[in-house]
């Protein structure tokens, strides 16, 4: 991370307890300058309480552990327990997080959420800069072309995580028969079977192809992809400098929509 090509990052105040943010924060004190980092409030994870109060609880703990006193984006992260209309209310999740925008301590603001319409609903309210989706914008699932599509009338910046589902997409054995950590159904593995023949016949790797389908999707700004060692890094950097030959994103097409994905 100090020295490498890829130089942002993504946290959240709850991955790891907490962990996640404060080993950044140690790596970032010897980072070169050019390191960007994103992060998450998220709710308390001991009552599920998600107001105001608790954004700002969270966004203490965060820069606390990271060692910064601003961030260029802040995410409110998976609010389940609350309604959009709470959140929206007077003293709850997102006039906190405007009031963060607002006395310049986030440069933006965003909203990161997986699950049925939640983030939609989120992005209509036209309170936010920026959107994260993750395992619905995939070679193998397009469920967030909605997302897409209101982002992009609203200008917002679109990050797309998970663009392998969960590992399903990059090669990984002990995930072969899950997508977005939940088991596929019969016709969907054989979806995934004919993309992997679909790229053998064009030389490229399955991985290779699932990073690029996010990458060079215009509607997207950021792939977010999960790294769990220094030896994945360095594949992603592989997978990153592989070129896709044109006449495989037709191919792709010409196997035609997808089955549908095991999570909602």
């Amino acid at each position: 991370m100090v020295s490498g090509r890829f130089r942002q990052l993504d946290t959240s105040n709850n991955y790891a307890g907490g962990r996640s943010e404060t080993l950044i924060g140690t790596a970032l004190k010897q980072a070169p300058d050019g390191v960007t980092v994103f992060s998450k409030a998220d709710r308390d994870p001991g009552t599920g309480v998600f107001d105001g109060d608790r954004v700002m609880r969270s966004w203490e703990e965060t820069i606390s552990r990271l060692g910064v006193e601003t961030l260029p984006i802040y995410h409110l992260h998976d609010p389940m327990t609350i309604t959009v209309g709470e959140a929206m209310a007077r003293g709850g999740a997102v006039p906190a997080l405007v009031a963060l925008r607002e006395q310049g301590l986030v440069g933006a603001i965003g909203i990161a959420v997986g699950g049925g319409t939640m983030v939609e609903d989120y992005i209509r309210t036209d309170a936010f800069d920026a959107v994260l989706t993750h395992n619905r914008y995939t070679l193998v699932d397009r469920r967030a072309e909605e997302i897409l599509r209101l982002a992009t009338e609203r200008n917002m910046t679109v990050f797309n995580a998970a663009p392998f589902g969960g590992g399903i997409l990059g090669g990984s054995p002990r995930h072969a028969t899950r997508y977005g950590y939940r088991r596929v159904s019969p016709e969907f593995a054989a979806h995934v079977e004919r993309l992997k023949a679909l790229c053998e016949r064009w030389g490229i790797t399955l991985a290779a192809a699932a990073l690029h389908f996010s990458l060079a999707e215009p509607r997207i700004h950021s792939t977010v992809v999960g790294v769990t060692s220094a030896e994945r890094l360095a594949q992603l950097e592989s997978l990153a400098d592989t070129v896709i030959p044109g006449g495989f994103w037709a191919d792709l097409a010409a196997l035609g929509s997808p089955p549908p994905s095991p999570i909602d």
